[in-house]
C-alpha cells in the first residue's frame, strides 16, 4: 500500500478546511483532482476517512483523525529530509511547531525562542499558543510536535517531562495594605474582589486553591487575558493568584503590581515538555525539547523562577524611571 504525499497533503488540507471545494482553492487544484485522490486513498485502505454532509462539508472519521495525524507527521519528516538533503554537511536545520500555554508563553517564550535561534540558527520555531486544553489537542492532532504547558487534564497519549515546580503568589496592587507583608494568607483577601483567570482547567485549579483554605472567593472580574488582569490588580480592582510570576511589576497600562509567597501550603503546578508519546520525535524537535530542559535545569535560564523574584525593587526602579 503506496501513498504519495501529494496524496496525504491533499487529504489533511480536506481535514483542515472540512471542505474539498476549500481544500482544492487553497492548493489551486481543481476539486475532481482532490476528489479522486480522496477517492482512491480510502480505496486503498478499505475504510471510510471522511463522512461526506451534502452541501456542508466533510467531517473526518475516527480512523481519518488518526490517519491524517500521522499524515501531518510524515509530511513534516519529509519537509525536514528535503532540507537535509538541500544542505548535506551544514548544521541541523528544519522547522518546528511548538505549542504554548498563553501565560507561559508570555513569561518563557521570548528568551526560549531568542536564546535557541542564536545557538541553533538553521531551526526554524513557528509558536502556537493557547489554554491547555488547545494545547493538547493540537498535540494530539499533530498541528504541533512539542508543548511547553501544565501537567493537569493530560490524556494517556501525551507523554511529558517535567521542567519546573511552580507555587502560587498572590498578584496584589503595589499599594494594598498586604503588599509590604513577607507573607499572606488566602483567608485574609478571601472577602476582597477576586480577579479569576478564566481558562480551561485554570479556573478549577485556582478554585481548589480556595477550597483548601476553606474559604470562596469573591468573584468580581473574569478574563482570559492576564495582562488585562495584572492591569486591574495594579489599578487596584482586585487581587488574583498567578504562577508563573512576570519578570517586572510594571503593568501594561502603567501601574504596579506585587507578588507575595501564600501562607497556607498549597499546591504548585508543574510545568512540563509535553509530546506525543506514540510519535518519535524529529532531530530538531528533540534538539529544542533538551534545549527546554536545559533552560529550567539548576543553573539555567529560569531555575531561579521557584523563587519569589525582587519585584518590589523592581517597581521602585521604574517608578522612579517613570
Amino acid at each position: 500500500m503506496q501513498f504519495s504525499l501529494r496524496t496525504l497533503k491533499y487529504i489533511v488540507a480536506i481535514a483542515d478546511t472540512g471542505a474539498m471545494t476549500e481544500a482544492a482553492r487553497q492548493l489551486n487544484i481543481s476539486q475532481p483532482s482532490i476528489s479522486s485522490a480522496l477517492n482512491a486513498a480510502e480505496e486503498a485502505l478499505g475504510i471510510q476517512l471522511f463522512v461526506r454532509h451534502h452541501a456542508r462539508g466533510v467531517t473526518p472519521t475516527v480512523a481519518g483523525r488518526r490517519f491524517v495525524n500521522e499524515a501531518r507527521l510524515l509530511l513534516k519528516q519529509a519537509r525536514d529530509f528535503e532540507r537535509s538533503i538541500d544542505s548535506l554537511g551544514a548544521s541541523m536545520t528544519g522547522e518546528i511547531t511548538v505549542g504554548a500555554f498563553v501565560t507561559l508563553a508570555t513569561r518563557y517564550m521570548p528568551g526560549l525562542l531568542s536564546e535557541f535561534a542564536t545557538r541553533m540558527p538553521g531551526i526554524t520555531v513557528r509558536l502556537k499558543e493557547g489554554n491547555q486544553q488547545e494545547v493538547v489537542e493540537d498535540l494530539l492532532t499533530g498541528r504541533t510536535e512539542l508543548a511547553l504547558a501544565y501537567a493537569y487534564a493530560l490524556p494517556s497519549e501525551i507523554e511529558g517531562e517535567r521542567l519546573i515546580d511552580l507555587p502560587p503568589y498572590l498578584l496584589l496592587s503595589a499599594d494594598h495594605p498586604a503588599a509590604s507583608k513577607p507573607a499572606v494568607s488566602l483567608k485574609e483577601v478571601a472577602g476582597e474582589p477576586f480577579i479569576l483567570l478564566d481558562l480551561p482547567h485554570s479556573r478549577d485549579y485556582f478554585m481548589n486553591l480556595f477550597m483548601t483554605c476553606g474559604v470562596l472567593p469573591k468573584i468580581i472580574y473574569r478574563s482570559q487575558s492576564y495582562e488585562l488582569i495584572r492591569g486591574l490588580v495594579g489599578r487596584s480592582c482586585g487581587y488574583t493568584i498567578h504562577n508563573a510570576l512576570p519578570g517586572t511589576s510594571l503593568t501594561y497600562d502603567g501601574s504596579f503590581v506585587t507578588a507575595r509567597p501564600i501562607v497556607e501550603k498549597l499546591p504548585a503546578v508543574q510545568v512540563m515538555c509535553l509530546h506525543l508519546g506514540r510519535s518519535r520525535m524529529r532531530p530538531a524537535v528533540q534538539t529544542f525539547a533538551h534545549f527546554l530542559e536545559e533552560a529550567f535545569a539548576p543553573g539555567g535560564m529560569f531555575h531561579s523562577d521557584t523563587h519569589l523574584m525582587s519585584l518590589d525593587a523592581k517597581a521602585r526602579r521604574a517608578e522612579a524611571a517613570y
